[in-house]
Formats: structure tokens, sequence, C-alpha cells
């Protein structure tokens, strides 16, 4: 029987590019074997802010039962994939204070030995992905945990070309996910999981 995997999915999103990529990988972990949290980061924003966008105020409603993200989510996992829009190059505010409440979880050595990875959309083609999830993977550094980007491991990435995780250009929202970005979700899943089943394998061996 292989090795169970537990793998949160964690991501914060506006207008709903963000949700639709968290629930492809997601999807792709849970076929690739692994049990999966689907978890959001808490909305920062006044509602004020959301209802003035439609598209934002509809994805509010449309994934309000996924569960808010938590520290125990965060210690359940054997992988983490982070999720997030790009902020001027970097994560948003919202999953930035997720990770900022993780500092117990750190001082106590429960962040380390995880599997890492990311995935995020911008507006434009050079609109900050690739310094986006170089600035999520800083906190990766620091967790003491274990790095696995999609790179180019597949023949399909060299069509995408982004070998630091999945991405999504949207435009003004008006790009809808597509195949392109569902192949680079599936390819990172599937690597996540095949990676972390054969660390865990690994260290229960040498146990």
């Amino acid at each position: 029987m292989p090795m169970p995997v537990n793998v949160a999915v964690i991501y914060y999103s506006s207008t709903g590019t963000v949700a639709t990529m968290a629930k492809a990988v997601a999807e792709y972990a849970e076929k690739a074997g692994a049990q999966v949290r689907l978890r959001r980061a808490a909305e920062l924003a006044p509602q004020a802010a959301i209802d003035s966008n439609a598209a934002w105020a509809a994805n509010t409603r449309a994934t309000a039962d996924i569960p808010e993200a938590s520290p125990d989510d965060m210690i359940w996992a054997d992988a983490v994939i982070f999720g997030t829009p790009t902020r001027f190059g970097n994560v948003t505010s919202q999953l930035k204070q997720f990770l900022d409440t993780l500092g117990g979880l750190w001082q106590a050595g429960r962040l380390a030995d995880k599997v890492y990875s990311g995935f995020t959309s911008t507006s434009t083609a050079h609109g900050g992905q690739e310094s986006t999830l170089l600035a999520l993977y800083n906190t990766v550094h620091h967790f003491g945990g274990i790095l696995v980007p999609p790179g180019y491991t597949d023949p399909a990435k060299f069509v995408d070309g982004n070998p630091y995780g999945t991405s999504h250009v949207s435009g003004q929202g008006d790009i809808p996910v597509g195949e392109q970005t569902l192949t680079a979700a599936r390819i990172q899943a599937e690597r996540v999981v095949k990676f972390t089943r054969a660390i865990k394998q690994g260290l229960a061996a040498e146990s």
C-alpha cells in the first residue's frame, strides 16, 4: 500500500482566478493519491471594497463554504502548496498574514521537513509571476522546508515556461483559466505528491 500523503492547498483569491487554480491543484493532488485539504486565507479587505467589484463579491460568495486556513492545517500537512495572486511582485497581504501567524509552529520546529510549492496569477505576462513565487519561497527557506517546484520536468513545461510554479495571466479577469494552466497545475501537483511520498518513505525507513 502506498505511503499516505497529506497535502494542504492554502490560497488567497480575490476575483476567483487563484481559487480556480487552487481547486484544480487540490483535485490533481487527490487524483495522485493524496489526502487533501483545500483552505483559503482569511479576507482582510472591508466589505465595501469587496462589494465595489462584482467579480470579487461573486468569488467571496462562491467560496464561502471553503474553510479558512489555520495553523492546524500546517501541522496536518506533509506538503503545502500555496497560491496567491501577485501584489506588486509579492504575495498578498491576506496570505502573508496567515504566514505571520505561524511563528509559534516555526519556533517549535513544526514547519520543517515538509514539502512546499506555490502558484500565482498576474494581469500581464511580466506582471510579477517569478518574483511573487520567489518571495513566497523565501519563507520556505526560513521554515526549513523542502522546495519542490515543477521545473522543466515535463515537455508541457516548455509551453507555459514557468519553472517556479503554475502561473496564469488573467488580464483584467477576462482571461479564464485554460488547458495550459490546468496542465501545469497537474504536473506540479503530481510532482509534489510523488516527492512527498518518497521523502516520507525514506524518513520512515531510517527511523
